[in-house]
């Protein structure tokens, strides 16, 4: 078996996200598994660059791991030939510029989204990418989560009939940090700084809307910051400028109407933190990240409405558990390793830079939506 190594410049390794999902669970997860077999007698073993703006953190992260090289001078590694791949999971504030410079230096691209701050920036590093000719990704994970795998495999295999309307809800009640730390970093409430629920989740709503049921035509949200005041990482307060919730709908190519809910100002009473329930002519299903459920019409009760007496059903006992039938990987692994099959032997890849700018259409669209008051298309996106 011969490795041959990539090394890939991991830009923001020091964020939740990156170190845990990206890094630990993903690039490193990979080298313990004896590197990526690319079915040729060839083992690619990734060799990770770390990088970012915070030198202790990325010291200490090098020596729990391992790991040989890193740096806090992100153009010196973008002038090193060796280094094949920019990944970037920085705050998205920062990210256009630093993948637009990674471009410019020859760099395949793989980024977290969303891609910019706006869509006229996430459509320029979509064309920059194409006239460079370098590869190009965005992480689109929750298509390989194993709830919404198995509820795409009820799509694929005609399960549904002709799908009616698909319900959303995520979210979850993150602390306001005064008495209890915030699980989630304080720039995501300031507008300024590129939070907000909206910028976070519509792009994540696109692709899975996208992937699973159709193109979005046409979107109308309502947006809300329900929580006005949080405390930063120094317990100091400070205004929330940003939304932290969204309510959006949104019809699809084919008539079906999707709605869906996203928040930091709810607390949960479902089985999972997303969770969504697609009905159909022929079937209903729902879908959170690990598990799915299935109801067919020909297994479908019959209820009766009488507020008058109790209920006399359990509802969620005449669901069927849809059975794995396979092992699932961990969903951001999943999606590196197509993209590094795709960068090494030029395998098939559809989540490019141009998919990730239909994302920040999205968001665009819900945020003036919300402002305006208004119903709008959403266009097919082109470089």
């Amino acid at each position: 078996m011969t490795r041959k190594a990539v090394r890939i410049a991991m830009n923001g390794v020091t964020g939740r996200m990156g170190y845990r999902q990206h890094l630990v669970r993903s690039v490193l997860s990979l080298r313990e598994q004896g590197g990526l077999d690319l079915g040729d007698g060839t083992r690619l073993w990734p060799e990770p660059v770390l990088v970012g703006r915070r030198e202790a953190a990325l010291r200490d992260i090098a020596e729990r791991h391992g790991i040989e090289h890193w740096t806090t001078d992100l153009d010196s590694v973008l002038e090193d030939p060796s280094v094949e791949i920019y990944f970037d999971a920085q705050v998205t504030a920062a990210r256009e510029e630093a993948v637009a410079k990674a471009i410019a230096a020859g760099k395949h691209i793989y980024c977290e989204k969303p891609t910019a701050t706006t869509l006229s920036g996430a459509l320029e590093l979509a064309r920059l990418a194409t006239a460079a000719g370098v590869k190009h990704g965005v992480v689109q994970d929750k298509l390989f989560l194993p709830g919404l795998r198995k509820l795409r495999r009820l799509v694929d295999g005609g399960f549904f009939g002709r799908i009616l309307s698909i319900r959303g809800e995520f979210g979850y009640w993150v602390f306001e940090g005064d008495w209890q730390p915030a699980q989630r970093p304080s720039w995501n409430y300031r507008a300024e700084d590129g939070g907000g629920i909206v910028l976070d989740m519509f792009p994540h709503w696109e692709y899975v809307l996208h992937e699973l049921f159709g193109p979005i035509r046409t979107v109308q949200a309502v947006t809300a910051t329900h929580v006005p005041q949080r405390w930063d990482e120094q317990s100091k307060p400070y205004d929330a400028t940003a939304d932290d919730a969204a309510y959006g709908i949104f019809q699809l190519e084919g008539g079906a109407v999707a709605q869906i809910n996203s928040s930091w100002a709810v607390r949960v009473h479902r089985d999972e933190l997303v969770e969504f329930q697609v009905d159909g002519t022929h079937g209903s299903a729902v879908a959170g990240l690990r598990n799915c459920r299935a109801q067919h019409r020909s297994a479908t009760p019959r209820p009766v409405w009488n507020p008058d007496l109790p209920a006399t059903e359990t509802f969620r006992a005449q669901w069927q558990e849809v059975p794995d039938n396979t092992e699932f990987d961990n969903g951001f692994k999943a999606q590196w390793e197509l993209f590094l099959r795709h960068v090494v032997l030029d395998e098939p890849w559809q989540w490019d830079l141009l998919a990730g700018a239909r994302g920040l259409q999205l968001a665009e669209l819900g945020l003036r939506s919300a402002a305006e008051g208004r119903r709008f298309d959403v266009p097919e996106l082109s470089l």
